[in-house]
């Protein structure tokens, strides 16, 4: 009997609420910030600089600050990175989240901020 594991995780993503949609869209932390956090990954906000590890030519290792985060389609808006339209206009690309690497955190969430420390804490 074929299995149907791939389709129902799928459909669990598909269907997910938002506040657990809000935390599929995390990525991996910097060895610095690692080291410095005590956690691997983390959410990606609005503010955080990161790092693309994949994608196309013009994707490929573009640093840049996340301008938009779409939990929808669990997709990044990162600064620098455009794509043409067919009237030559250029246009903000997405990227998936789990194809970057964040490399500096915005800490201006007091949440958010808390939340890091207590990882921190709970590693040492």
């Amino acid at each position: 009997m074929v299995s149907k594991q791939a389709r129902k995780q799928r459909k669990a993503l598909y269907n997910a609420p938002v506040h657990v949609r809000r935390r599929n869209v995390s990525a991996h932390l910097s060895d610095e910030l690692m080291k410095q956090t005590g956690t691997r990954s983390a959410m990606v906000i609005k503010g955080d600089t990161v790092k693309v590890l994949r994608g196309d030519e013009g994707v490929k290792g573009v640093e840049g600050k996340v301008s938009d985060v779409n939990t929808k389609t669990g997709r990044i808006i990162v600064e620098g990175i455009t794509m043409p339209k067919a009237d030559g206009k250029m246009k903000a690309r997405s990227v998936h989240s789990s194809n970057v690497l964040i490399i500096k955190l915005d800490l201006t969430d007091p949440w958010r901020k808390k939340r890091l420390q207590r990882t921190e804490e709970g590693s040492a």
